[in-house]
């Protein structure tokens, strides 16, 4: 999403840093690029005079001109500015006091309510939580079948709401069934409009009124920019919203959403989507965030990602593989599906710090297409040939070719390109190198 800011901005750090002494006039300079990179990206024209004000301030001081590396001072004052706007530090759910607790899901139609919804189930159960999806939108077709085939897909129960009932009578009623269902947080999936309307801020006020949620929790589309800083404002100003889930953050918008909304309406971001998965929803890091727009990455949060989607057995138990020298295709192809769990290779690329500054990458997307021709040639060998890859010959060769609708030359690069792999992984292992859980060992 900030492909387009962090390129910009590194070039104007490129600049600092390569002169060997800052001044004030240079400073301000490149505080002029920094200020139109951001509002090109989309950030609220106020976040961004009070946000340069700020790095200016500190900019300019004589830590900063006497410095040895003011490039780098300059860097660093950004990375702290970015993150104290967005929020400085991760702002979680207040599940505080007696359950059941509830969270009011709001936002407008087409911002990914219903499937948020799911997704936030899913994290709680995660936690040790025991959800109940309450389908409250009766005007959008289809919402609530929606909702209950996404609830069977994760295994929570979901409240059957009927024809004739009311949207706060929906919401009343599954708060008294709670219990039953042995629930104790209730995630109440809203109707939306395609705009902010009065007949909609009345009816989410008469739910918040009858059921005074723990949480009211507002679903913002990323990808429309400013439009999703001024929903957030408006439902804001209505309901006093508690948060904020910004969904669709995988796209290619410019990000001004997620740097403007914390500013504009003091309410925290809490979660993020990152894919179209009921997985894809992770805690919003403001820090993290930050370093990721300067491209720095964001190992923290890949390694989150990893301990979540690996199974820490099977990884130890390949670990011993490659101690013993007995890791093969199977195992190689294994590994792959665990690697596709964790997201597209562009998005892993882009956690990975320095990777977004190669200028290779810039105009290549990983080909994702590959992996699916690799796990299609393996699929295609018996267990022996998996097992036993030197014992693949020339016919050999010619039928997994054949079976897996690719070529000879395509089989014969994966048995090189695994074979190097193999002898470097083990290599690396005996010398105690490689013990992050899942991550081949």
């Amino acid at each position: 999403m900030f492909d387009s800011l962090s390129e910009k901005l590194n070039r104007v750090f490129k600049k600092l840093k390569g002169r060997g002494r800052l001044t004030e006039a240079n400073i301000q300079d490149a505080l002029k690029e920094v200020r139109l990179a951001l509002l090109e990206a989309d950030v609220n024209y106020k976040v961004v005079k009070k946000l340069i004000e700020d790095i200016r301030g500190r900019a300019v001081g004589q830590d900063v001109l006497e410095s040895l590396t003011p490039g780098q001072q300059i860097i660093k004052i950004v990375n702290e500015e970015l993150s104290r706007l967005m929020g400085e530090s991760r702002k979680g759910l207040e599940l505080v006091g007696e359950s059941p607790y509830s969270l009011m899901l709001v936002g407008l139609q087409g911002s990914g309510k219903t499937t948020t919804a799911a997704k936030l189930a899913r994290h709680l159960r995660k936690q040790g939580k025991h959800p109940y999806l309450v389908p409250a939108d009766i005007y959008r077709p289809a919402a609530v079948d929606q909702l209950k085939k996404l609830g069977q897909q994760i295994d929570v129960p979901v409240y059957p709401t009927e024809k004739g009932q009311t949207p706060h009578g929906i919401c009343t009623d599954a708060l008294g069934k709670a219990a039953a269902e042995g629930a104790d947080v209730l995630i109440l999936d809203t109707a939306g409009r395609l705009h902010v309307d009065e007949a909609l801020m009345g009816e989410l006020v008469t739910i918040k009124e009858e059921i005074n949620p723990t949480e009211i929790l507002l679903v913002a589309d990323a990808m429309t920019g400013q439009d999703a800083v001024n929903v957030a404002k408006n439902f804001n100003e209505t309901l006093d919203i508690t948060g904020v889930i910004l969904s669709k953050m995988e796209g290619d918008a410019r990000g001004g959403a997620a740097l403007s909304i914390k500013a504009v309406t003091g309410k925290p971001i809490k979660f993020v989507g990152v894919g179209e998965k009921i997985s894809a929803l992770e805690p919003f890091h403001p820090d993290r965030m930050a370093s990721q727009i300067l491209g720095m990455g964001d190992v923290l949060s890949l390694i989150e990602r990893a301990e979540e989607q690996f199974d820490e057995k099977e990884a130890k138990k390949l670990q011993k593989k490659l101690k013993k020298s007995e890791f093969d295709l199977e195992d190689f192809r294994s590994q792959l599906k665990q690697v596709k769990k964790l997201g597209s290779l562009e998005d892993i690329l882009g956690m990975l710090p320095g990777m977004g500054k190669l200028k290779k990458l810039k105009n290549m997307k990983p080909d994702e297409k590959e992996l699916v021709k690799v796990e299609a040639i393996i699929g295609s060998m018996t267990r022996e040939e998996r097992r036993r890859f030197k014992i693949i010959n020339g016919s050999r060769r010619r039928r997994i070719a054949m079976g897996s609708g690719t070529t000879v030359q395509d089989v014969n690069r994966l048995l090189k390109n695994f074979a190097q792999t193999k002898k470097m992984m083990e290599q690396f292992t005996k010398k105690g190198g490689l013990n992050m859980p899942g991550l081949f060992g």
